[in-house]
């Protein structure tokens, strides 16, 4: 029963195709079909994040945005300047001001582990079109490549609030680490980039 039923299925798309045409045009249409282009595979894109310590939790700067990386050096005090600038320091020839960022965002800082030289610090050299300024940590930063999927925009209750332009781009997922990736470009109210180059 199986087999004839088949047949009068053949039968009938035979029967579909415009008269005149008959099973050579089926025949035809079939390499048709497997001469169509096979779409292309999307490329993931990837990020590249520079990740450190601020107190407890995790943050990260897109590589784009880091000059380099360097222990820091001695850092001079200077007047007329908020508190969490540290001050100033000569890193390969330039002048720059260091900028603390647990004292920026107001986070307490937490002990160091036990393998952590507490004398010892990190600064990342961020390089704005309008100025130079230098993060400074107090562990040695990590290289992180993930991709883009793993980071989702800023929660809207953050994005609500008005801090500073919203230097939060998101946050991402990678195990069980949370990691906010920060825009340095951002970070500095347009008063303070003044005040900094003022000094």
């Amino acid at each position: 029963m199986k087999e004839k039923t088949s047949k009068k299925e053949e039968q009938s798309a035979a029967e579909a195709v415009a008269p005149g045409q008959g099973n050579t045009a089926v025949a035809a249409a079939a390499p048709a079909k497997e001469s169509l282009p096979k779409p292309e595979a999307v490329k993931e894109e990837m990020i590249h994040l520079i990740v450190f310590k601020l107190g407890s939790e995790e943050y990260g700067i897109k590589i784009d945005q880091v000059k380099e990386v360097t222990v820091t050096p001695n850092v001079t005090r200077m007047p007329r300047t908020p508190d969490f600038i540290k001050g100033v320091a000569n890193i390969r020839g330039d002048i720059i001001a260091i900028m603390n960022l647990e004292e920026r965002f107001g986070i307490r800082s937490v002990p160091l582990a036990s393998d952590v030289n507490p004398h010892i610090t990190y600064t990342l050299v961020i390089e704005a079109r309008e100025y130079s300024i230098g993060v400074i940590v107090r562990e040695v930063p990590q290289s992180l490549n993930l991709s883009m999927t793993k980071i989702d925009k800023t929660p809207s209750f953050l994005q609500d609030i008005n801090i500073h332009e919203n230097y939060i781009e998101g946050i991402a997922k990678v195990n069980n680490r949370l990691i906010i990736v920060l825009d340095m470009y951002k970070i500095l109210t347009q008063d303070e980039i003044r005040e900094l180059k003022n000094n």
